[in-house]
């Protein structure tokens, strides 16, 4: 069976032949025949079809049957004895014996002889048919060289095909000698060209290796002249630049740059200027063509290996290219007008119309800095004709702007998918002007490149600035015509609209680039221009307004969204209108989107695409509005109103679209009603995007469309759409700011985002993935509250942040409290989930629960964050007794010993429940109690804390309360007021009274406690109050009978507030035994005071219901103040009630108060929102921009915590004395002290903040963490320093507090 026949010889070589072909392309990347060699013997490692191969087939069926039969006789003799093998160590050593015998047998000799001499006769076959082939094919090809004089050109570029579709052998040095000989240019071309066809089947390794390659170079390139032989040259070339390292493709390379230079050179090629047309086929061109496309294919793929060679090597590529590039030559004086010279930029231009090659070599450093080096000292003629080109075209869009041109038809040249070889003289410099576009405008985003400007040009009197190449490329763009499709939002990219929009995109997402290029007055100027021409009644220079305004919109769009660019719009009067008179950018923008809405442009009003223009200049505007500082300039504007009243017009015709009838027309086309559709949503996110700062929340509400807004922002919020292309973040900073405010948390409600957030996280946290495939099981989560339901956790704590939005989610919601709970009942609701994982207080809710310790867990963890702002806690606790449960809960948690004492488990669940407790009875700044931590002791007592069961709390809770001075006289301030008791000039008094105050501060801050407190506190308000200047709000008479005010009833949340106010007042040993019953009457005497205060509001709210939302804590720090003294307490609220500052530190006070509009005082939102945290935001991005940059981040907001830390007037924050000195600073210095108070806090929190940022636990440490070692005397020089940068804005603001949206 080991002998082969003449049939089995005819089908081997056939098999062979095939698997040759197979893995042709291995083979011929080998570098050298030994590689070659490797990759035939490692076949079977390599090649995952190689068992598929039909001569591996084949081969396998023939060693089967010459020795299967012996095989199995060694198999049979060595089994014989013991049986059948089991699987295992014995079958190895099975197989290794079977196969070494097999090997030693007389029918493998004899098998492996006869494959052997077959296989030899196959090979030698195939080499002879080879040769054959190959005779066979120059024959052919010198009649194909014959017959192909006159024929039409087709591209049969050397790099058009695959480098190795040819026969392939090995060569050795005599041969590549001797065709380094005949090559020579002194030989007849049959020699050279049968020379070429042996070169081009060789080796590229050997051939580039070989001691004959300097003469061989020299002699290839002289072919290239020939127009018989080039092609057969860039043919090897090809092979040679996909297969050769660097230091040798250098050499092809430049050797093929100076080929071209000179063919250009000896040509003297022109072109028609016009619309006459070139003919590319023409085989000069065609030829030169070719060089430079297999030029430009090599300058796109070296970047992706040069820097693994010398930075010669690289720098040899880069000035031959720009050498040639740089090559110019004059045409005789036969034509000056009606010809320009053809150069090789054109060409390349064609082939490479955006410069890819360019911004590939800019893109790294290491081969960015050799090219700009070189553009700078040798080369500088480049980026001057590229300039010079772009200057060009901008003149020509100006000089043809009235007539019907096609300047930029070059731009479809690649859209129809035949090849083109004609085109004209204007498509030939449109070519050369997009490439040179492209150059300058990747040049323009680097440092060094922007550095090679100002540039002096032909023509030009002055050289050519950065801001004059960016006004001519705004230009070109003015001058762009309409573009075919009806879509103006998008350009085609090689028009000269998307090719100037691309680098102005560019330049916008870099700040230095835009420093130097765009943030210019006359770049601004001439982005404008336009826009003030419309305003000022007159025609906008624009070939197609419409489409370009839109263009221009979105570039102020980018420069608008960056700090520099805001401040430029909102700050820099550098803009002409009319009559020289200077007016702000914002300014201009903002009328001009009003006008447009209100369709008063008549040029602009009729256009298909007034919609889109309107949308892209809101969208400007938005940019500007929903920042602080922007708001503030468009606030006098009222864009809000009159976005709304787009929207609500839009949205009723939206509505009234009659349902289709069949047989009946059309009144409106889908395409209109589309239009309608998504402009209805435009003004709604613009609408919806005011909620991102305070003050645009309040106007938001005041527009009525906040349901509207928040509905919409949640449909995008579930589908994890981003806000805008300019906003980095999504929508959580949007939503805690909307979820700080009644009416917001009550639109995030009833668009379905409460509940939404409520089923997620029950899902993560008790559900987990049913569709994921459990592989093992789930780890035990080490960290109280696992990584997968932080996310969830993070949002109930920005959700629930504020106490209006608990009374709003909580108020009058009774607990569910089941006597059973199915496994698949979910909860939807806040009030459901405090009942599920709080309030686990039966045996039927701790069954319900899948992961009960986790679970509870986080609610306590909930629980706990959520009880730091007290009136939430006062909430929680009147209507669901939270505190006896969790006492309960705790001595259920007990062990029975056998002295039949109890003592408590500690446990996870047990420290946590001990923490939540000593936090809300405990109530004292970060020196005035102390908190239990959460976690266990690794050394000695696991949990030395003492834990409870029932009040009172263990002592070590509270820390030794601060000293306070209550009978200093010997301070400037006692003297002071000893002395100027009949004063009269009240301007000079208050004069006085500030200097001494803040010379105490800064000296002897501890003395300006207790009775000093009080006397300055009182003498202060007392002069203010009988101020006609100072008095802001009306002085009301109040008198109320002392039995009427005794009958009047508290609510239970003031009853605990109460309670808890004397519990602070008494451990600060400032209050008396019949403490309660006098706070309690101030309390009662200043509920019927403010009732007469406010407004009968028709507001569904709960936090407009019934009198103020939670507790006077700022009625009670002043009854600390005065001792306990009820008199002197209700006499300074009274007149303090009548100033300004009464509307900020004290929210009671102003709450739906008369002094408001009705709109504001039914809104539900207090003014120490919607302006104090309003201006700390904007003084932050200022003053303290890494905090602002964190909260934004965290999607956290400052103003959120702002209105915690005001609200409690500092309570629980801040040590008693600095809560005096936040009161008496505010009173003394003035109002807006409030808002520098919160930015010095933040200040001083910076490294922390930035610190809780990164670990994702910022809203919790500024929730659960008192202010540590913040001393208000430590930061008045820097509050004193904001006063004067920024009271003119926001005292002044402050003042409005009247008329807050008008």
């Amino acid at each position: 069976m080991s002998q082969l026949s003449a049939e089995d010889e005819a089908e081997l070589q056939s098999l062979l032949k095939q698997l040759l072909r197979s893995i042709n392309d291995r083979i011929s990347g080998a570098p050298s025949t030994e590689c070659a060699e490797e990759i035939l013997l490692h076949l079977e490692e390599t090649d995952k079809n190689f068992h598929n191969y039909e001569f591996v087939k084949y081969l396998r069926q023939y060693v089967e049957n010459s020795l299967g039969t012996v095989v199995e006789e060694e198999t049979k003799n060595l089994t014989r004895g013991d049986g059948q093998h089991a699987i295992g160590s014995g079958h190895d050593a099975l197989i290794h014996a079977v196969t070494r015998r097999t090997r030693d047998s007389a029918e493998y000799q004899q098998m492996m002889q006869a494959l052997k001499n077959t296989m030899i006769m196959v090979v030698e076959s195939l080499i002879n048919k080879f040769e054959e082939d190959q005779m066979r094919k120059e024959e052919m090809h010198r009649e194909k060289q014959h017959s192909q004089s006159n024929s039409q050109y087709t591209d049969n570029c050397s790099d058009s095909d695959s480098s190795f579709n040819q026969s392939y052998a090995f060569i050795r040095q005599e041969q590549l000698q001797a065709l380094a000989e005949k090559l020579d240019s002194s030989s007849p071309k049959e020699v050279r060209w049968e020379a070429l066809q042996a070169l081009c089947c060789a080796p590229p390794s050997d051939v580039l290796s070989c001691e004959s390659w300097s003469s061989l170079r020299r002699n290839l390139c002289a072919a290239l002249t020939d127009p018989d032989l080039s092609d057969n040259v860039l043919q090897f070339f090809a092979k040679s630049f996909s297969s050769s390292p660097l230091n040798v493709t250098r050499e092809i390379y430049t050797s093929l740059a100076k080929s071209v230079e000179s063919g250009f050179l000896s040509h003297k090629l022109s072109f028609p200027t016009g619309s006459a047309a070139i003919d590319i086929n023409r085989p000069e061109i065609s030829r030169l063509l070719k060089q430079i496309r297999l030029m430009n294919d090599f300058q796109k793929e070296v970047t992706t290996f040069w820097i693994r060679h010398p930075e010669k090597y690289m720098e040899e590529v880069i000035e031959s290219t720009f050498s040639l590039l740089s090559f110019h030559h004059e045409l005789g004086s036969a034509s000056p007008g009606t010809e320009k010279a053809l150069e090789p930029i054109h060409l390349l231009s064609l082939l490479d119309i955006k410069a890819t090659w360019f911004k590939k070599w800019m893109h790294g450093y290491y081969s960015r800095t050799v090219v700009l080096r070189l553009l700078e000292r040798k080369y500088k003629s480049l980026i001057v004709a590229a300039l010079q080109q772009c200057i060009h075209y901008s003149e020509s869009c100006e000089r043809f702007s009235n007539k019907t041109t096609n300047l930029e038809s070059a731009e479809q040249q690649n859209s129809g998918s035949a090849q083109r070889s004609v085109y004209t003289g204007k498509e030939l410099e449109y070519a050369f002007f997009a490439h040179s576009l492209c150059v300058l405008g990747k040049l323009l985003i680097y440092t060094n490149g922007r550095k090679l400007f100002p540039i002096k040009v032909r023509k030009r009197k002055d050289p050519v600035s950065l801001t004059d190449l960016v006004v001519i490329l705004i230009h070109i763009m003015y001058q762009h015509p309409k573009p075919p499709h009806s879509d103006t939002s998008h350009t085609d990219s090689l028009s000269p609209c998307g090719l100037v929009m691309e680098v102005l995109w560019m330049l916008c997402e870099r700040t230095e680039c835009a420093e130097d290029c765009l943030y210019q007055t006359p770049v601004i100027e001439t982005l404008l221009a336009p826009v003030i021409a419309l305003l000022n009644g007159q025609q906008a220079k624009l070939t197609s307004p419409a489409p370009t305004l839109t263009l221009i919109a979105d570039v102020l769009a980018r420069i608008a969204n960056t700090d520099r660019g805001l401040a430029l719009f909102l700050y820099a009067k550098n803009l002409v209108v009319v009559h020289s008179e200077r007016t702000f950018a914002a300014h201009v923008i903002v009328q001009f989107t009003l006008r447009l809405l209100d369709k008063k442009l008549s040029p602009l009003s009729e256009s298909d695409a007034s919609y889109t223009l309107c949308g892209a200049f809101i969208f400007v505007c938005r940019q500007i509005y929903n920042t602080c500082e922007g708001l503030q300039v468009l606030r006098p504007y009222g864009l809000h109103k009159a976005v709304a009243a787009a929207w609500k017009k839009t949205s009723s015709l939206s509505e009234r679209v009659p349902t289709p009838v069949p047989g009946a027309t059309a009144g409106t086309s889908p395409q209109e009603l589309q239009n309608t559709l998504i402009w209805e949503e435009t003004l709604l996110d613009s609408l919806l995007n005011f909620a991102a700062t305070p003050k645009g929340l309040l106007l938001l509400q005041q527009t009525g469309a906040i349901n509207e807004c928040v509905s919409y922002m949640f449909s995008r919020f579930t589908k994890k759409l981003q806000v805008s292309r300019c906003e980095k973040f999504g929508y959580g900073v949007m939503v805690t700011q909307v979820a700080a405010t009644a009416p917001g948390v009550v639109a995030l409600h009833s668009s379905g985002f409460v509940r939404a957030l409520v089923v997620e996280l029950w899902s993560v946290l008790e559900c987990g993935s049913e569709d994921v495939r459990v592989v093992r099981p789930k780890p035990t989560p080490m960290d109280p509250i696992d990584r997968s339901c932080l996310k969830s956790f993070l949002s109930l704590v920005n959700l629930l942040s504020s106490s209006q939005s608990v009374w709003e989610l909580l108020g009058q919601q009774p607990l569910a409290n089941k006597s059973e709970y199915t496994l698949r009942e979910m909860p939807t609701s806040i009030p459901d989930l405090i009942d599920r994982l709080i309030a686990v207080n039966s045996d039927a809710k701790i069954h319900s629960l899948f992961h009960h310790e986790q679970s509870h867990t986080f609610g306590l963890r909930l629980l706990s964050v959520l009880c730091c702002n007290l009136d939430s806690f006062l909430l929680v606790e009147s209507q669901y007794n939270i505190c006896s449960m969790l006492l309960q809960s705790q001595s259920d948690n007990v062990t029975e010993l056998d002295t039949n004492e109890r003592e408590l488990i500690i446990d996870g669940l047990s420290v946590e429940r001990n923490h939540v407790l000593v936090r809300v009875s405990v109530v004292g700044g970060p020196s005035e109690r102390k908190l239990p931590p959460r976690a266990l002791q690794e050394e000695g007592d696991p949990f030395p804390w003492p834990m409870f069961s029932s009040y009172p709390l263990p002592h070590c809770y509270t820390l030794d309360p601060p000293k306070i001075h209550h009978n200093v006289q010997d301070s400037d301030i006692s003297a002071f007021l000893a002395s100027s008791k009949d004063s009269k000039n009240l301007d000079s008094w208050m004069e006085v009274c500030r200097r001494h105050y803040c010379k105490v501060m800064t000296s002897k801050h501890n003395v300006l406690t207790g009775k000093v407190l009080a006397d300055l506190l009182e003498r202060v308000v007392a002069h203010l109050s009988n101020s006609a200047t100072e008095c802001f709000f009306s002085p009301t008479q109040y008198k109320a009978e002392e039995k009427s005010v005794k009958s009047g009833v508290l609510s239970s949340v003031e009853q605990l507030g109460i309670k808890t106010c004397v519990r602070y007042g008494s451990y600060l040993k400032l209050l008396k035994d019949d403490a309660v019953g006098n706070l309690t009457l101030l309390m009662k005497h200043l509920k019927i005071f403010l009732s007469t205060q406010r407004v009968k509001s028709a507001s569904e709210l709960i936090t407009q219901l019934d009198g103020y939302p939670g507790h006077d804590w700022l009625a009670s720090t002043v009854f600390l103040i005065m001792a306990g003294d009820t008199e002197r307490s209700l006499s300074l609220l009274l007149k303090l009630s009548s100033l300004l500052t009464s509307a900020f530190i004290w929210p009671a006070r102003i709450h739906a108060s008369v002094h408001v509009p009705v709109q504001v005082a039914e809104s539900g939102i207090p003014p120490v929102y919607w302006c104090t945290a309003h201006y700390v935001e904007m003084l932050l991005k200022a003053e303290v921009p890494l905090v602002h940059s964190a909260f934004r981040m965290s999607g956290f907001t400052p103003s959120q915590m702002c209105l915690h830390w005001l609200t409690q007037c500092f309570w629980n924050y801040l040590d008693w004395t600095e809560i005096c000195h936040y009161v008496s600073t505010c009173v003394v210095m003035g109002p807006d002290y409030q808002v520098y108070m919160c930015v010095a806090i933040f200040k001083h929190l910076q490294p922390d903040i930035l610190q809780r940022t990164q670990s994702q636990e910022l809203q919790v440490f500024l929730k659960e963490e008192p202010i540590q070692n913040f001393k208000v005397s430590n930061y008045l020089e820097f509050m004193e320093g904001l006063e004067r940068s920024y009271r003119n804005i926001v005292l002044t603001d402050m003042k409005t507090i009247r008329t807050p949206v008008d």
